[in-house]
């Protein structure tokens, strides 16, 4: 079960299935922002920041209307459909459903951005002083 109200704000992780590098391409990130973007005016999130790296990707967002498990699904599908399309590929893009932790207050929107935006000079993708030009 998820945990999901109105106004509730997530920190949700998506990864790819076995790991695998499903965004390594800039096709494959823009069909996820486009996804995103789709979402977002869909389900009527609002979105805090992203991150999309080789092997997963994080969203920080609110759920004003509290339809998380809805919305999950359906960004995950679509892109999935538009993923495997474009490649001629068949099977899972996604390690099952998204991870989705709740916070409660204001101080953790920041932290939960930070966090975002640092992951990958941990991940020891690109050095600090070119995190700025990540995607």
């Amino acid at each position: 079960m998820r945990i999901e109200f109105e106004g509730a704000r997530y920190h949700i992780i998506n990864r790819g299935d076995l790991r695998s590098d499903g965004f390594e391409s800039a096709g494959a990130v823009q069909a996820v922002l486009t996804a995103l973007e789709e979402a977002v005016e869909k389900f009527g999130w609002v979105l805090f920041a992203y991150l999309v790296m080789r092997n997963h990707s994080h969203l920080a967002i609110e759920t004003p209307p509290g339809n998380l498990s809805a919305g999950m699904p359906w960004l995950q599908s679509k892109f999935s459909m538009r993923f495997t399309r474009f490649r001629q590929e068949r099977g899972h893009l996604f390690h099952g459903r998204s991870t989705a932790t709740v916070w409660e207050d204001e101080r953790t929107v920041s932290r939960v951005v930070g966090f975002l935006h640092l992951n990958p000079v941990r991940a020891k993708v690109v050095p600090i002083k070119k995190v700025g030009e990540y995607r």
